[in-house]
């Protein structure tokens, strides 16, 4: 079906000016449905001095004043957000929301809201998670509340449907598989490809945390430089395990070996990239690993771990990979050097625009809106129906904040009417570029 010209809100806690895959993956989308003639607004939270409302070349994002709690996720309100989400879904005349990442509080209070005022919902589940950890247990539980009353699911790798569909319980019919991509413009292969005779420069670019393996890249360095005395270490990000990686320099006097670059902003990475010969990914979990791509799309030989949704993204030839062991790991790097002489930059990198392309996945994302415009709406009872089946407990508990929602719903329209004339913009509403 093809969707008429509609109006889409990007809602998540995760955008611009923080970087990221997910912050990535709503601009470039938003972008291009855009250019296909679609209106596109996206809300997220204030980020320092971004707060109001930005025109980012021509995309409106309404930074809300909302502070954020842990890992740039809002603090969960339900009701705070009401007010302000609800008048940008009436004076943008919202048609669908759509909300990104399960991480975040705002996303699955958007889509909440949203539903309560009849407005339709798609949801993109960007990562993996776990079934038996507290915080897995809680989020997938938060999740299928959101998940059994959005119209479409949109998962960014095979692995991610599986495992989105066994988090949430919902229907495998319900869930389309829409992969990242890359602007392989922005990511591309130097001139002349690099010397062999020399060293071999192997790049990292990765938050220096747990799951993406930051402990697993701290113990095969060492091991790594004492096998290769040629090998040299790039390194661009930043995280809470940086003081491992100082400390590993420190014990095994690596300083001239491996260097710690910080925070990278995005427009950059490509320089950083194309430094190295190899690309290094050491995620314990990954849906979809937008590193890996743009790396390949600068010419470089990926080696990374064979974690989550990875296997999809690029073939054989141009990713070798591992367990997520330091001896594996150690092995692929050994493959990897000896495919060099072989390895084609310019090859690699015409390879990859043909392989993921933004156009393709927006024309997929809009197909996916076309079907969701053409379901019927839920009523309410059929919206509480499906709340109810959630849980024992949870079930209830969801139900009853619904009827609250709604009866805060009627209350609003009552006092604060969008269309009335007297109505000021609040402080926060005042219109910025950037």
């Amino acid at each position: 079906p093809k969707m008429a010209r509609s109006t889409v809100c990007m809602v998540s806690d995760f955008f611009l000016p923080n970087t990221g895959g997910v912050e990535n993956h709503i601009f470039q989308l938003s972008r291009r449905l855009l250019a296909r003639g679609h209106k596109v607004i996206v809300v997220t939270h204030m980020y320092g001095t971004h707060c109001g409302i930005r025109d980012l070349e021509g995309l409106r994002v309404y930074y809300l004043p909302m502070v954020a709690m842990y890992n740039e996720c809002t603090y969960p309100t339900i009701f705070l957000s009401l007010p302000s989400l609800r008048e940008i879904f009436l004076r943008e005349r919202v048609d669908i929301v759509h909300g990104h990442s399960a991480f975040s509080t705002l996303c699955h209070e958007a889509i909440f809201h949203a539903r309560t005022m009849g407005i339709k919902a798609v949801f993109t589940d960007h990562s993996l998670f776990g079934f038996s950890d507290l915080s897995s247990i809680l989020t997938n539980k938060l999740l299928t509340v959101t998940l059994c009353d959005v119209q479409h699911v949109i998962c960014v790798s095979h692995i991610s449907k599986d495992n989105t569909i066994l988090r949430a319980g919902i229907s495998p019919a319900s869930v389309a598989v829409i992969p990242n991509a890359v602007e392989s413009a922005e990511f591309t292969p130097l001139a002349s490809r690099l010397p062999l005779d020399g060293d071999i420069t192997i790049v990292v670019v990765s938050r220096l945390v747990m799951r993406k393996g930051a402990d697993l890249l701290a113990a095969l360095i060492p091991a790594a430089c004492t096998r290769w005395p040629r090998v040299r270490f790039l390194i661009a990000g930043d995280g809470p395990r940086r003081g491992a990686f100082e400390y590993m320099r420190e014990t095994h006097n690596l300083q001239a070996r491996v260097k710690m670059l910080g925070t990278v902003p995005h427009g950059q990475v490509r320089d950083v990239l194309v430094q190295g010969h190899v690309f290094l990914n050491c995620s314990l979990t990954e849906a979809f690993c937008m590193a890996i791509v743009e790396a390949a799309s600068c010419g470089l030989l990926v080696v990374s771990t064979d974690v989550g949704g990875i296997p999809e993204v690029l073939p054989p030839d141009m990713a070798i990979l591992a367990r997520p062991d330091v001896d594996a790991m150690l092995d692929a790097i050994d493959t990897a050097i000896a495919r060099l002489p072989a390895v084609r930059p310019h090859d690699l990198h015409t390879r990859v625009r043909t392989m993921y392309s933004w156009d393709d996945v927006t024309a997929q994302t809009a197909a996916v809106y076309a079907a969701v415009d053409q379901l019927s709406p839920r009523t309410l009872e059929q919206r509480m129906e499906a709340i109810y089946a959630v849980g024992f407990v949870s079930g209830k508990v969801f139900v009853i904040v619904v009827l609250l929602v709604r009866l805060a719903l009627i209350v609003l329209d009552l006092l604060a009417p969008v269309a009335a004339p007297a109505m000021r913009p609040a402080p926060w509403r005042q219109r910025k570029r950037t």
